[in-house]
């Protein structure tokens, strides 16, 4: 199945896509917070309607835009049309960037009106601490090759529930909670709940993030050779190819926005993940 679609088009699937992830990140880690006090059942929770629902968004949306979510994800793509595959142009990849942000702050602003918290309450959990960058970078590293590795072996129509399995579980295996999706972080900065980073702990995490990116990149090239470079998204899905031709259902990820990590530079513990009443 593909899809033709023009770029104001694909950047509205974007932003409704990014909103609706963050509805579904921060929406699950409210009601979970609310309905117990156990931190790990909260985050149990949290991680399984944070995995679904990223898998269900991509899977809808991939065959529209690529799916990305996640603006890690679109720089992946446009590289790959630099290198001589199929991708996004820099204008492309700017109005996806711009679009991701501004649904990841919406949609974190929809999930806070809709538990009757006053929206735009900027976090206070702060994130800080040189091992929660390092687990960004392992999250997000290991986001891109997954999304990568599918694209080279020709298993894309695996990206959406691969990238929610993933997600899923580097929500634990991290310390950081895999957050991994700079717009989907930049969006968390305004809810202050569990799921929540403060505004001073995003230029850590974003560079992390970046950081990983890169790796991810060269982890795939590494593993699978540089030929035929796909621009995947989010998910999955080349958002659009070198010209203008339709996009292939090849999801990926958003990103990786989902998880909920260690504040105060504190190691993953139970403390880690308080909620914030």
């Amino acid at each position: 199945m593909t899809a033709h679609a023009s770029l104001p088009r694909r950047a509205a699937a974007e932003l409704i896509g990014t909103a609706g992830l963050l509805v579904v990140v921060i929406g699950s880690g409210l009601q979970a917070a609310e309905l117990s006090r156990d931190t790990g059942v909260a985050l149990i929770a949290n991680s399984l309607a944070s995995a679904i629902g990223l898998g269900l968004i991509i899977t809808l949306f991939g065959p529209l835009s690529g799916a990305h979510l996640n603006p890690v994800v679109t720089l992946t793509s446009w590289w790959a049309r630099r290198t001589g595959g199929e991708g996004l142009g820099g204008r492309e990849a700017f109005v996806y960037t711009v679009a991701q942000t501004a649904g990841a702050i919406g949609g974190a602003l929809l999930a806070e009106t809709m538990f009757g918290r006053t929206p735009g309450t900027f976090s206070t959990q702060v994130r800080d601490g040189g091992h929660l960058l390092i687990g960004e970078v392992v999250a997000t590293a290991g986001l891109v090759l997954v999304i990568q590795g599918l694209g080279r072996i020709g298993r894309p129509r695996l990206v959406p529930a691969a990238v929610a399995a993933y997600i899923a579980a580097a929500i634990w295996f991290t310390s950081s909670g895999s957050f991994a999706n700079p717009a989907g972080t930049i969006g968390r900065s305004f809810s202050d709940s569990f799921t929540g980073i403060a505004p001073q702990s995003l230029p850590g995490f974003v560079a992390a993030q970046l950081i990983g990116g890169i790796l991810g990149l060269a982890l795939a090239a590494l593993l699978y050779g540089k030929g035929n470079p796909s621009g995947n998204g989010s998910g999955s899905g080349n958002g659009a190819s070198r010209t203008a031709k339709p996009v292939p259902v090849e999801t990926a990820v958003p990103a990786s926005l989902p998880g909920t990590g260690p504040a105060d530079g504190a190691s993953p513990t139970k403390a880690a993940y308080e909620p914030v009443d």
